[in-house]
């Protein structure tokens, strides 16, 4: 009994303590890490009723919703060639892993009628992302909590790609999330199967693929690492099976088109250039270069320790002469979050729903940067100038060449961020296992 009564008190002691401590620190909330849960689950709840408020006071706007319904009604009427698969904007460049998802919506919105029933799905796909984005930043604890408020309310573009446009990257991306969180749980195998199924959606995911690929050989080296990425493989394998029966050349060069050309007119990052230089084979080989360059200058001089050679990550941990640095949480987000944003940085082309690709990773890149001295008022800065960009429609040269110069800054401040030390936060040891 009197052990009850002693655990009875205990509870609301604890709490009155941290109520106490919040209320001290009241003017420090917003500035300190630790408050990063607290914070990010008011701006949650907040935002329940800003989707709500979105979707019932703004006007729906149709671009792809349709084209979706038309590519998976194809499907449903048993057409599996994929270049006979295609809708009003064009034919069908999804993976199968698109196909599934949204026939599955297709169903749930009445042959896709129901316009704002999925409005309310992809309300629900939004705070699902939040959720998993929120749950990186509480576990590395890089970034102060007010910025984000910017994460969340304050984009009006993020807002309509995910409940005004219902566009399928919000969905690749909160698959890629979720992946993520399952990397820093240290369950590697089923964190490689919900990326593949992310890149099955959109292979804009595959722009995390190179930081990935490092992450997979410094944990468990080449020979290990093999059948994670056999799993990925596999994956695209057996979702992409009744297609690839009917038709494989079609379907792998419609769903994984990496020469595919875009329209100048959708073109978010280079407004500033002619036409003709845009469309250029020549220009889009020397954005390829650059992009391969800078990946691979990152992997040897930031992603990897100084004094290991490159060859120690490709060997089984147990069998390293050389001491290879232990994954922590913040060196793999940073990894995986710079490798995508290396590829944004050098893309033929960026289109408005293609903000959703790095847009919530961008405080965790402008506080990782190793300029000590950049302000946080800067780096708030930087964050309003690429969201004035990305929502600038049509594209200015003015709003093309801003998003690329705070593209450069920031990409500079990691180039200058030093090779990070022994880690202090390791990954799940079950991560071994896994």
């Amino acid at each position: 009994m009197a052990g009850g009564k002693k655990k009875s008190f205990t509870l609301p002691s604890k709490l009155l303590k941290t109520l106490s401590s919040i209320w001290q620190d009241k003017h420090m909330v917003l500035f300190k890490a630790e408050y990063t849960f607290l914070v990010t689950a008011v701006l949650w709840f907040l935002e329940i009723g800003i989707n709500i408020w979105v979707i019932q006071k703004v006007a729906y706007t149709e671009i792809d919703w349709k084209a979706y319904m038309d590519e998976v009604e194809g499907v449903i009427n048993g057409t599996y060639d994929y270049t006979q698969l295609k809708g009003d904007t064009g034919p069908l460049v999804y993976p199968a892993g698109f196909v599934y998802i949204f026939t599955g919506l297709y169903y749930l919105t009445d042959h896709g009628q129901n316009i704002r029933l999925g409005q309310y799905v992809f309300a629900v796909f939004y705070l699902i992302t939040l959720l998993l984005v929120f749950r990186i930043y509480h576990r590395t604890k890089k970034v102060p909590p007010y910025v984000f408020f910017f994460v969340c309310c304050a984009s009006y573009r993020i807002h309509s790609i995910f409940v005004l446009r219902l566009f399928n990257d919000p969905v690749a991306m909160m698959l890629l999330f979720g992946a993520i969180n399952l990397f820093l749980d240290g369950r590697w195998t089923l964190g490689c199967a919900l990326y593949s199924l992310a890149v099955s959606v959109k292979m804009n995911v595959l722009l995390f693929a190179p930081g990935l690929l490092f992450l997979l050989l410094c944990e468990f080296g080449l020979w290990k690492a093999l059948p994670k990425l056999s799993l990925c493989a596999a994956i695209q394998l057996v979702l992409g099976l009744p297609f690839l029966l009917v038709n494989p050349v079609g379907y792998v060069s419609r769903a994984f088109d990496l020469g595919r050309q875009f329209l100048f007119k959708w073109t978010v990052n280079w407004r500033f250039l002619t036409e003709d230089v845009f469309l250029s084979r020549y220009f889009h080989l020397v954005l390829l270069s650059a992009h391969i360059i800078t990946l691979v200058l990152f992997a040897l001089k930031r992603w990897k320790r100084s004094g290991n050679s490159i060859w120690s990550i490709l060997t089984d941990p147990s069998e390293r002469k050389e001491t290879v640095h232990k994954l922590n949480i913040i060196q793999t987000v940073l990894v995986l979050f710079t490798s995508n944003f290396i590829g944004m940085c050098f893309s033929r082309s960026l289109h408005y729903q293609f903000y959703v690709w790095y847009f919530h990773t961008l405080p965790y890149l402008l506080w990782s940067g190793g300029v000590k001295k950049l302000a946080h008022l800067l780096r708030v800065l930087i964050l309003g100038l690429i969201e004035l960009s990305w929502n600038t429609y049509p594209s200015t040269n003015y709003s093309s060449l801003s998003l690329h110069v705070c593209h450069f800054i920031i990409l500079l401040c990691l180039w200058l961020n030093p090779t990070p030390a022994l880690p202090s936060q390791k990954l799940d040891n079950k991560a071994k296992r896994h």
